[in-house]
């Protein structure tokens, strides 16, 4: 594989170039999978107004708005790497009001939030219309590996060292979780767009090698 050195702000103008060149005139779901230190929301909101100026109106979902209720994940407690690796995202609920309805024979109708962690109810947000040859964004941690259907998938990555350097104090139960993504999913091995961003002023896009 090759490592290629890249600013943030043309790192955010080459996806948004590759986001633009796919599924002309169809609808595009994409996954932009990180840990939170990674801050794949930020990256999926810097993608917004480029895809926009290319013609292509992007629609933002981050999957905060699709944890499962309280009773739900701190069933084994609230500080249970496992519970948080398999059983925190609604992933039946992300599929049924925003991936589905995204994909091909869709309605294209998707709704932006669904429960609301911090108040443990819903959010009852409105439903929103994906325009002809939108980008649907879908951002947040552990998306890949478990069969959601995404069309074109970036992936975030840090080194272990690096990720517990930036996860904060509150959140270091959550590496684990991450250590156990990396080895059983291995999405960097998989992954249509891949980043490390040890270092988030200095990313670097992982290529594979070129013949010979």
């Amino acid at each position: 594989m090759r490592v290629r050195p890249i600013t943030p702000e043309l790192l955010v103008e080459e996806l948004a170039d590759r986001l633009a060149g796919e599924r002309v005139g169809g609808w595009l779901r994409v996954a932009v999978d990180g840990p939170p230190a990674a801050e794949p929301d930020r990256l999926a909101e810097a993608l917004v107004d480029p895809l926009r100026v290319r013609g292509r109106p992007a629609v933002r979902v981050d999957t905060a708005g699709f944890l499962r209720p309280a009773s739900l994940r701190y069933e084994y407690g609230r500080t249970n790497p496992d519970a948080y690796y398999a059983g925190w995202l609604d992933e039946p609920g992300l599929r049924r009001e925003v991936l589905d309805p995204a994909g091909p024979g869709g309605s294209g109708r998707v709704l932006p939030s669904l429960w609301d962690a911090e108040t443990d109810r819903a959010t009852r947000a409105g439903y929103l219309t994906l325009p002809p040859g939108g980008v649907l964004l879908v951002s947040g941690a552990l998306l890949l590996g478990s069969g959601l259907p995404f069309d074109l998938t970036v992936h975030l990555v840090l080194s272990a060292g690096a990720l517990a350097r930036r996860t904060p104090a509150a959140l270091a139960w959550t590496l684990p979780a991450f250590g156990r993504y990396a080895e059983e999913v291995a999405p960097s091995t998989f992954a249509d767009v891949v980043v490390r961003v040890d270092d988030p002023r200095h990313p670097a896009v992982v290529e594979p090698a070129g013949p010979g």
